[in-house]
């Protein structure tokens, strides 16, 4: 009797323990496409300013928050952490936030993706948007596994996240790089929390772009990767958040997507708050309002609650 107790009570223990990590998944099987043999290894660092920073990213994948199976609902957000194409502030702006999807009942997928790099990849300018994609593929034909409505699949994006999020989502009828078939890539919602959106010379952000296209890009990329001359009656439901004061990303990139989503009849809810500054996560401390519950009650209004 004692050992079959110490038996039960190993086995419970093992399963609380499991239970508490999250389970990771491979955006690929066998070689990541479009990539090229390098030294290069990733690395992970808190800085002194409490920020946990992801570089050189070389094996893309989706770190899964599964809510409690009598909360889930069926929806999901795959979540893009910002850091200028450059790094991954990967803590406040990707577990931190799927955590409160999950209390939520959404199932939030953080996507590790690939910085852009000439070192590493065949051409850097599509690797993030690849990894998004592929994401979308992935999360989708697993719908059955994690209980989810693969018509119910958004995308969400802080900063340079945000650019990946809405370029997902202005890109989607054509999708890149080798094999990448015809499955549905397209977010059902996006989500972007102080965005890049804009690579015009007066309004893009320019660590960005510089990493993302190189130093010199041609007009016709600086407008195809400007997304706000992206948007079209197919773009996806979008929620907007930015700050008046935001010295890092200048709020008239949400303001353009929420008039160009106006006039192409794009359903879009935006919150604009006067001070916060620039990569603040979920916490604007220069307010007592939580953008996070304004998200919840338009995700309600909108049925993916």
């Amino acid at each position: 009797m004692i050992r079959i107790l110490f038996a039960a009570t190993l086995l419970m223990g093992l399963y609380s323990q499991s239970s508490a990590q999250e389970l990771i998944i491979p955006l690929y099987t066998g070689k990541v496409p479009n990539t090229k043999a390098n030294s290069r290894q990733e690395k992970t660092e808190r800085g002194n300013d409490g920020i946990e920073r992801v570089s050189n990213v070389i094996t893309p994948n989706l770190i899964v928050y599964r809510p409690a199976p009598d909360k889930v609902n069926g929806t999901s957000v795959i979540i893009c952490p910002g850091g200028g194409y450059s790094i991954l502030a990967i803590d406040h702006e990707g577990h931190q936030v799927a955590r409160r999807f999950k209390e939520m009942g959404v199932t939030a997928f953080v996507l590790k993706y690939r910085l852009p790099n000439d070192a590493s990849q065949n051409d850097k300018s599509i690797a993030p948007l690849q990894d998004a994609q592929q994401a979308f593929r992935v999360v989708r034909e697993r719908a059955a596994d994690f209980n989810l409505k693969p018509d119910q699949v958004g995308i969400m994006g802080f900063s340079a996240g945000g650019h990946l999020a809405s370029t997902a989502g202005t890109h989607f009828a054509r999708p890149v790089g080798e094999g990448a078939g015809n499955a549905n890539v397209r977010p059902d919602f996006m989500i972007l929390i102080y965005p890049v959106i804009s690579f015009t010379d007066s309004l893009g952000h320019g660590g960005s772009r510089t990493n993302l296209l190189g130093k010199t890009p041609t007009p016709a990329q600086k407008r195809l990767y400007s997304n706000e001359l992206q948007v079209t009656p197919r773009t996806p439901p979008t929620f907007l958040v930015h700050s008046g004061d935001d010295k890092g990303v200048k709020v008239q990139n949400s303001v353009q997507f929420y008039l160009a989503c106006l006039r192409n009849g794009v359903p879009a809810e935006m919150h604009l708050y006067p001070k916060g500054g620039h990569g603040y996560g979920m916490d604007n401390k220069t307010t007592p309002d939580l953008w996070m519950d304004r998200l919840r009650n338009w995700m309600q209004a909108s049925g993916w609650l």
